[in-house]
């Protein structure tokens, strides 16, 4: 968990704000909640600059694409966090449809080969990424996760306690303290989790989807440091709130020769071209609204 930020009381009104949206969707039931939700974000999302980033990103990713393609995908990727938002107090629920079977997770036996041996997870924001990381928790339940704060503590408190419930129970926040603790996790054998789908200024400069933009390098190299699979985790909403996770076989390395920048080089690449292949199988279960490319791309791409 992060380090607590002073309480004020601005964060204790967002706090009441919040409590008071995800206690009403906790009323609702998962069905109900999950509807509301994609009803519901969509509205706020328009009215943020968010909106015209999302926009930007998926049709500089498309340009094949038509006009309405674009914003029907943007549209949609709205109402997949909303439906994420409604679907995070019910996260008891698919810990339920984990352990019966319902909620499948393929691929987990190449998450089972690292138990006691270690690896490094990566995944990216696709669908309920939340279920994605209750799937990796349910085999290995030693896996390190990183995570971002939420700027608010009160509310950063809630999420971590909410992962706890479903098996999440090492997190550490993103930065040096949060990084200290991945490697002595893996000094351990244990695994970690991290996301490696978004911009990372201090990384490296990889095509995706054709256009430069700066990509983490860290799990990489702590892949080659520690000699263990890089192993990416993504999941698929298949339809209303069915879903599908999937460990996949690992990215290929040059163990040999750990410490070239080429070889650290050649496996953010491949990160990348994963990453790519699986938001072109579901473009709108992909989160649009980050800024993944910097304003000169969008520039050059003539989408801006």
């Amino acid at each position: 968990m992060a380090k607590s930020k002073p309480v004020n009381f601005m964060f204790r009104l967002e706090a009441l704000a919040w409590h008071a949206y995800v206690g009403g969707l906790g009323a609702l039931g998962l069905e109900r909640a999950s509807r509301w939700g994609a009803a519901i974000v969509p509205v706020v999302g328009q009215l943020t600059s968010a909106h015209k980033t999302a926009l930007r990103n998926i049709k500089m990713a498309f340009p094949e694409q038509s006009d309405e393609w674009h914003r029907e995908t943007r549209a949609e990727m709205w109402r997949e966090i909303g439906r994420m938002s409604g679907e995070f107090p019910h996260m008891g629920k698919f810990l339920e449809r984990y352990r019966s079977g319902e909620l499948e997770f393929r691929g987990k036996e190449i998450v089972e080969a690292t138990l006691g041996k270690g690896a490094v997870f990566i995944g990216g924001h696709f669908s309920d990424w939340e279920i994605t990381s209750l799937c990796l928790a349910q085999v290995d339940p030693n896996s390190h996760f990183t995570y971002r704060p939420a700027n608010n503590p009160i509310i950063d408190k809630y999420i971590v306690e909410t992962r706890a419930a479903f098996g999440l129970t090492l997190q550490a926040a993103k930065g040096k303290e949060g990084g200290m603790g991945l490697l002595r996790s893996l000094k351990k054998g244990r695994s970690v989790a991290l996301m490696n789908d978004q911009k990372y200024n201090k990384g490296l400069s990889v095509p995706f989807f054709g256009h430069e933009c700066m990509t983490a390098d860290g799990p990489t190299r702590l892949a080659l440091k520690f000699n263990v699979p890089l192993i990416p985790i993504t999941g698929r909403r298949i339809e209303g709130t069915k879903f599908v996770a999937t460990a996949y076989p690992p990215i290929e390395l040059n163990y040999d020769d750990p410490t070239n920048e080429q070889t650290v080089y050649d496996g953010v690449k491949r990160v990348n071209e994963f990453m790519e292949a699986r938001v072109r199988e579901a473009p709108a279960q992909w989160f649009w609204a980050h800024r993944r490319w910097p304003k000169e791309a969008w520039m050059k791409a003539g989408v801006m």
